[in-house]
């Protein structure tokens, strides 16, 4: 008997779930040469603003998490990644128009990008902080920190690599105890919300990351003006207005990383740049 294929429905990644966009408007996806292939939700300021609250909400519950445990979380990521590979090479080689071998290559980078991080994840204080010399009967210390909820522009578009770029700008942030609100590149979203999809059977408390798809220039200004917003990603941002955002940024004093050029690379900056050093003294014992 014939039967009828169900369709995909790609919505947004909320507080753990997957709404509907509060305005009820979508709009089409489709591959380089023009071809429809989806349609995916479009995130209004509403939509930003949920994401916001429940990135804020979970954002310290995360971060008092041990380092050990958040690094298992990331791995888990990897994992999980790892088991639904096929359907992230079909996607990938659909919404970008690359061979099998190209978007292989791509979803392989991106579980090997998530199990660096989560290697980082109880190292990289060691790195970065510093025991301080100073004159006294004390000691003194310098530790990171997360700074906070991060919006982040996911790289894609012209350079592709949607998934690897979404891996690439999300997985320091986590790595250090922060949230995320990550915007999708908008033409080429799906497999954003396929990690999503990912996201929600691992490890990642609800409301650590949020995944919004849509058209992002109506949402930047709002977002890099919102006084729960720590931080900005802006890797993806430079077919926007990114000197805007940075300057809009400045009235509650985010940190701001500008835009990249491609797939930013893996590295330990990239995780201190989301993090704020907390110094502590302690006094030595006398005697």
């Amino acid at each position: 008997m014939a039967r009828l294929t169900i369709p995909k429905t790609y919505k947004l990644f909320i507080g753990g779930k997957f709404p509907r966009s509060e305005s009820g408007y979508t709009y089409e996806v489709t591959t380089p040469k023009g071809a429809f292939l989806a349609n995916a939700a479009k995130a209004s300021r509403k939509d930003a603003r949920d994401a916001v609250v429940a990135a804020r909400s979970a954002q310290s519950g995360f971060a008092g998490m041990t380092a050990y445990n958040r690094g298992q979380i990331l791995y888990r990521i990897a994992e999980v990644l790892e088991g639904r590979a096929d359907q992230f090479v079909e996607e990938i080689r659909q919404s970008e128009g690359v061979s099998t071998s190209a978007a292989k290559k791509q979803v392989e980078a991106s579980i090997d990008t998530w199990v660096w991080y989560a290697g980082f994840a109880d190292k990289y204080a060691q790195i970065a902080g510093n025991g301080n010399p100073v004159a006294g009967p004390y000691f003194n210390l310098s530790t990171p920190e997360p700074t906070g909820v991060v919006v982040a522009l996911a790289p894609g578009g012209k350079t592709g690599e949607s998934l690897l770029g979404l891996s690439a700008v999300l997985a320091p942030i986590l790595t250090s105890g922060n949230a995320a609100v990550v915007l999708a590149h908008p033409r080429q979203p799906l497999s954003a919300i396929s990690f999503a999809e990912v996201l929600a059977t691992s490890d990642v408390p609800g409301g650590v990351v949020n995944i919004l798809t849509g058209d992002p220039i109506p949402l930047m200004p709002w977002l890099a003006e919102h006084a729960d917003v720590n931080a900005l990603d802006l890797a993806g941002g430079s077919e926007g207005d990114w000197v805007s955002w940075q300057s809009d940024a400045a009235g509650t004093l985010k940190r701001v990383v500008p835009p990249s050029v491609g797939v930013p690379a893996r590295s330990l900056e990239r995780i201190v740049a989301f993090t704020e050093l907390k110094t502590v003294w302690h006094t030595k014992a006398l005697g």
